[in-house]
């Protein structure tokens, strides 16, 4: 079952184990590389980016140096967007950034879809996956690969903040009535908030009242990541 592959990766338990998860799973969708990282970005210092993936090694000694990642219009772009996008030649070409892409191409980085989060205190998760072949020019293939990413990174986010950033010392869970927490289990299983409210005899707009507490509570910007957080609080 998809849905527990996403959770899969984001109950990951240590570094190793949420690597060869996430890999596994760009390998699913016929990516054959899978880059994910976290930067924490606070004003007037300079930023922290802990990184993961199968990049492979001879890339890595031959890795663009800071001035070329202020030109890479895939990395210039992740900062400023969050919904999945395609890059691939056509991007580096239009951008005057051609030469970077020789220099990817020849190790597999020749075509892909990036997704940024922009999370609470100045955290980004970054997450790219690439292979040598061109995407799908079917427009439903495509909008199932972009929506795939977008949800695999809602749960990889949190597996990549808990395993790579050290927790806040003073972490403490949001106090949750026990029909906002019916309503976070019932999201966890993949039920909309139309089937939630079926389940619990209430509308469709009170669940979504209830969901906008919860996220609100978290502090997160979606219902996944609010799910994500009580599951590692270990409240569902």
């Amino acid at each position: 079952m998809r849905l527990q592959r996403f959770l899969d990766v984001s109950q990951s338990c240590d570094v190793e184990t949420f690597t060869r998860r996430l890999v596994g799973f760009a390998h699913e969708l016929d990516f054959g590389l899978a880059t994910a990282a976290v930067v924490v970005d606070p004003p007037g210092q300079e930023p922290t980016v802990v990184s993961l993936g199968n990049t492979p090694e001879a890339y890595k000694d031959a890795s663009v140096n800071a001035g070329d990642a202020k030109r890479d219009p895939v990395l210039r772009r992740v900062k400023r967007l969050s919904v999945p996008f395609v890059y691939d030649q056509s991007l580096y070409v239009e951008e005057g950034a051609a030469d970077l892409w020789e220099r990817q191409a020849p190790f597999g980085y020749r075509t892909g879809i990036a997704v940024a989060l922009h999370l609470p205190a100045h955290r980004h998760f970054l997450l790219g996956v690439d292979r040598e072949e061109a995407l799908p020019r079917e427009d439903e293939k495509l909008a199932r690969l972009l929506a795939d990413l977008q949800f695999l990174a809602v749960h990889a986010q949190d597996a990549a903040q808990r395993l790579l950033v050290p927790p806040a010392a003073n972490e403490e869970a949001p106090i949750f009535t026990s029909r906002e927490l019916d309503i976070l289990r019932l999201t966890r299983d993949g039920k909309s908030a139309w089937s939630a409210g079926q389940i619990l005899s209430i509308s469709e707009h009170t669940v979504n009242f209830h969901l906008r507490n919860i996220q609100r509570k978290f502090n997160t910007t979606s219902k996944h990541q609010a799910v994500l957080a009580a599951m590692r609080l270990g409240l569902i």
